[in-house]
Formats: structure tokens, sequence, C-alpha cells
């Protein structure tokens, strides 16, 4: 452990100047998940501080409201993705950096680690920059301070690491996701008189982490408690073809709520919050649910759930991981020919642990 850089209260419970402090995040909803408690430990050990959050656009919504952060400051990541919306991409580039240099912060933390998240911390004033030392792209060359963090630990952990080295307190592990109530009366609406229910969220970023979709028709079949499939405008399809061949029966079809496309972050969360249980691939709803202490069973691939599993499930037994004993797993590959970790994931395998919690 290097030397560390701030300090809160001090014995006698006096505070120091307030600080300002950007921390950078701004994708994906897993890694934003895994961020919270870097939030929770710096606020708690610098209640004055003054804690702004660089988010991409498409994810702020999991972050509004949220009492532990002054401002959210946003930008159309996924614009930077493509030569098309160039002009678009500089006049967004043009704006965040202006919004950034109306401020100075005490302290700048990328806990992205890539090149577009350094070249934000670049033009973002302040006094001392940190980010993780195996940080990739060459943004390890925007920071004042590299914080050395085992790679092999969940990613939880490794922004901890970070607090720990500007002097924060981790007493314990808190995820401070702010559940909102409008969004939670949206959900009792979409759901009608349902109050237990299943989530199941059989979408991810990576076709390689997605377990086939006949089998969650399956599992639902499986289940007596009503299911609710969600996801993204882009899911629609995938949960279509669940309640298609394998729902025809008016009894499977009638505990089936499928709500794919009608509810943003704030209403996923609100969701998942009110579940008996959730079933889900590697991906943002899972991490949602272990960060609510939600009963979950987590569908894992190509990934290793010892980096990016549910976060305690080696510990909580309201969290199980489902892997196949494959040898090449985890390979992170998002294109494969043969699929097989997903394949030798029975559904069988999936309902029992399913049905601990039910």
């Amino acid at each position: 452990m290097g030397e560390r850089v701030l300090s809160g209260k001090n014995r006698q419970g006096k505070n120091n100047i307030v600080m300002k402090i950007l921390i950078i995040k701004p994708s994906s909803l897993g890694d934003v998940i895994h961020a919270l408690p870097f939030l929770n430990a710096v606020k708690e050990s610098f209640p004055e501080a003054r804690i702004d959050w660089v988010i991409s656009k498409n994810l702020k919504g999991i972050l509004e409201d949220n009492p532990l952060i002054n401002e959210l400051i946003i930008f159309n990541k996924d614009a930077w993705k493509s030569l098309k919306n160039l002009p678009e991409t500089l006049s967004d580039i043009s704006s965040l950096r202006k919004n950034l240099q109306s401020k100075r912060y005490d302290m700048v933390v990328d806990l992205q680690g890539l090149l577009r998240s350094g070249l934000i911390a670049f033009s973002a004033p302040g006094t001392l920059k940190i980010g993780f030392a195996d940080s990739r792209e060459g943004s390890r060359v925007f920071y004042d301070k590299k914080v050395s963090a085992n790679s092999a630990s969940h990613a939880v952990d490794r922004c901890l690491e970070v607090a720990k080295e500007i002097g924060a307190r981790v007493n314990n592990v808190v995820f401070p996701l702010h559940i909102d109530n409008a969004a939670s009366l949206k959900i009792k609406k979409l759901l009608g008189d349902i109050d237990e229910y299943i989530v199941i969220a059989p979408s991810a970023r990576w076709l390689t982490k997605r377990w086939p979709a006949e089998r969650f028709a399956s599992l639902i079949k499986k289940v007596s408690a009503p299911c609710v499939i969600t996801g993204s405008k882009g899911d629609i399809k995938r949960a279509q073809k669940i309640m298609g061949d394998r729902m025809q029966s008016r009894e499977h079809r009638d505990k089936v709520i499928n709500i794919c496309g009608k509810t943003g972050l704030k209403e996923l969360a609100a969701l998942i919050a009110g579940a008996k249980a959730v079933v889900s691939n590697d991906s943002g709803p899972m991490h949602i649910a272990a960060a609510l202490d939600i009963p979950t069973v987590a569908i894992f691939g190509p990934t290793d759930p010892l980096k990016t599993g549910p976060y305690g499930w080696q510990t909580n037994r309201r969290l199980r991981v489902i892997k196949a004993d494959i040898p090449c797993s985890p390979c992170r590959k998002k294109k494969c020919d043969e699929f097989i970790c997903m394949e030798n994931i029975s559904v069988e395998m999936v309902f029992e642990a399913l049905n601990e919690y039910l």
C-alpha cells in the first residue's frame, strides 16, 4: 500500500476542508454497479465532500437522484464509436470538455481505465488524478498516482483498493443503489395484481454469455411462480422467442409477463428490488440483484465469476453461480463456434438452484 492521499474526519470529529471529487466510470451497467461501494466508502469517510460522476447517457438512470452524488456529468459514449457520428461526437467532446473545464476538482478518479476515460481525466482540471496501474490503452499516462490492485480480484474489490489508497475507510461493502418511487409505481402498474414473481433476465451484451432461449422457456415452464421477462428494446425478439413455441398452453402463457422494452434502468432496479428471485446471465441485471441482496441464480460461460460474478457469491447463500466444468472456460471470447460452456448448463441445474429460493 502506497502513501495515503487524503484523510477524513480526525479522531475528535473535526472536518477537513470540503473536497471536490470526480469519479469517471461511464459504463457498462455492471461496471457502474461495481463502483458503488467505492462511492459509499468515500462519502462515509469524507461526508462533506462534493462528488460528481461522469456517466454515459444511456446509463444515467441507474445513478439519477442518488443522494451521495452531487452532479452527474453525462456524455453520449455510444456515439463515440462510429465515424458516422463524428460531427456529433466532436460536439459532445467539446461540450464535455467545457463542462469539466468550468470546475476544479481536488481529485479525479478514473475507475474505467481506458483511453477514453483517461482523456476525460486529462480534460478535467484537478490537483490529483488517480487510476489503476494496469489500466489499458495508454490511459496510465494521464494519472499522477497509479494504484496497484490485484488483477485477479473481483472488480468491486479493485475499486475499493483505490478507495483505501486515497484514505477512505472500508469497514464494509455497501451498494448505495437508489430505488425511485415513481419507477416502483410504474412496475406495479405493469405487473397488475402480481405480488410475488421471479425476474428472468435472458440477455447479455455478448452472444457467448447468453444461455439458450429455449432453455429459459423450459425453466419458466418448471417454475410455479409468475415470471417476468425483462430487457431492453433490443431484447424484444429474444423475449418473443422464449414466449413462442415452448409457451403453447394458456397455463404457461398466463404466468409469464414480458416487459422487454417497456422499462428504463430506474424501473429495472425497482422490478428487481421487489422480486422473490432473479435468474440472469452475466449481465447488468445480475449485478443489480446482487447489490440489492435479492436471491440470484447467475449463469456463467465465457467469463470468470471470481472477477465479475455477483459480488459475495462464494459466501452469500442468496447468490448462486451456475457454471459448467469446461476446460476452455473462462475464455472471454465474444464469438465461439462451439458454445459448449453454455450448452452444458442444463435446465435442471438452474432449476435446482432456483428452487432453493421458492
